[in-house]
C-alpha cells in the first residue's frame, strides 16, 4: 500500500491532495486565492505571496485527516508540459514540494498542471485506461480555451500536443467577466451556472471558429450590449454560456474531421458547468468528472505521482 502527495498552486486555487494506490480514492484540501471585490484576476506577484500564506495551512488541513506514510511527491510546476511555459504561482507549490522530498527523502515528480488536470479527470471518473491510448481533452479555464492531443508517454505518463485554441479570450474570462458585470462573486463559474439555469430562452449562437481555433471576444461585446438594454440576468448568463457552448461544439466538430473519431475528455473549471456537461456528453459522450475533480485541485498530480513511482 502506497500514498501520494500532490501539490497545486493554480493561478487562483492553492491545492493539496493524497491518493491512495489501493483504494483508488483521494483526499484533498484547497482554498481559493482572495480576490478583489469588483476586480477579474490576480497579478502573479500576489498569487504567489497567498499561496505562500495558504499552502502550509491547506497542508497541516489536509494531514489532519491522514495516518499513513507518503511514498512520493508530485507536483505542477508549470501550465503545459511544452518547453518555455512558465508562471511565477507554480513556484510555490515546487519550493514546498522539493523541501518536503528533501527532508523525507522522498522522489520528487513534476508534471504541468494540464497534465494534472487530465489525469483527475480520467482517474475519478473511471477511464483511467484513456491515459494509455490516443484521446482528445479539452483544457477550459479562466487561464486556458484548449484542445490537445493526449498520448501515452513512457517518460511523463501522457504528452499532450495542443491542436485547438482559443485566439483571445478564454472561456474561464468571459464567464467571469459576464458574472462581475451581474455583481457575482469572481470567479463566477458556479453563481453564473445557476443563474443560467433559471432562463427560458435557448439561443442560436454561431461560433466564430476558424479551422480549430475559435474567438470568445465577441461573448464580452454582445453581453455588455444585452446588460446596458437591461435584459434578464439569468438571460445574459444563459447567452454567455450557450455562446462558449456553440464555439467548442464547432471546435470539436472540426478536430474530428481533422483527426479523427476517438474519446473525448473535459477538464478544467468551465468543465463543471451544467449545459456543457449536459450537450457534450449527449453528442459526444464526452467523458467528464464531479466539479470537485474538474476544478483546480492536486488529485491529478497525486495519481500521476502514483503512475511515475511504478513506471
Amino acid at each position: 500500500m502506497s500514498n501520494f502527495l500532490g501539490i497545486d498552486t493554480s493561478n487562483y486555487t492553492t491545492s493539496a491532495a493524497i491518493y491512495d494506490d489501493i483504494t483508488g480514492q483521494a483526499i484533498s484540501e484547497k482554498m481559493l486565492l482572495p480576490v478583489k471585490e469588483g476586480a477579474i484576476g490576480l497579478r502573479q506577484s500576489d498569487a504567489v505571496f497567498h499561496h505562500t500564506v495558504q499552502l502550509p495551512e491547506v497542508i497541516e488541513k489536509l494531514f489532519s485527516q491522514f495516518n499513513g506514510k507518503i511514498s512520493a511527491v508530485g507536483v505542477s510546476a508549470s501550465p503545459r508540459s511544452e518547453e518555455g511555459s512558465y508562471m511565477p504561482c507554480f513556484l510555490s507549490g515546487v519550493a514546498v514540494a522539493r523541501s518536503l522530498s528533501a527532508v523525507m527523502k522522498l522522489p520528487l515528480y513534476e508534471f504541468s498542471h494540464q497534465q494534472g488536470h487530465i489525469a483527475a479527470v480520467a482517474f475519478s471518473s473511471g477511464n483511467d485506461e484513456l491515459l494509455k491510448k490516443e484521446f482528445i481533452a479539452f483544457h477550459l479555464s479562466g487561464g486556458t480555451t484548449e484542445a490537445v492531443l493526449v498520448r501515452p508517454d513512457g517518460e511523463n505518463i501522457i504528452s499532450t500536443e495542443i491542436i485547438a485554441k482559443s485566439l483571445d479570450l478564454k472561456a474561464g474570462q468571459a464567464i467571469d467577466r459576464t458574472g462581475v458585470m451581474l455583481s457575482l462573486k469572481f470567479p463566477c463559474g458556479v453563481e453564473l451556472d445557476r443563474l443560467s439555469l433559471e432562463s427560458n430562452k435557448d439561443y442560436s449562437v454561431k461560433a466564430s471558429v476558424k479551422n480549430t481555433d475559435c474567438s470568445l471576444s465577441g461573448i464580452e461585446n454582445k453581453t455588455k450590449a444585452m446588460f446596458e438594454k437591461g435584459e434578464k440576468p439569468e438571460d445574459i448568463a444563459k447567452f454567455c454560456l450557450q455562446s462558449i457552448i456553440a464555439s467548442v461544439d464547432k471546435m470539436l466538430e472540426n478536430i474530428i474531421e481533422k483527426y479523427g473519431n476517438m474519446p473525448v475528455l473535459f477538464s478544467g473549471g468551465v468543465s463543471s458547468n451544467t449545459l456543457l456537461r449536459e450537450y457534450m456528453t449527449d453528442k459526444y459522450n464526452a467523458v467528464f468528472s464531479l466539479p470537485v475533480y474538474s476544478a483546480d485541485n492536486a488529485c491529478g498530480t497525486a495519481y500521476l505521482a502514483s503512475l511515475k513511482y511504478y513506471d
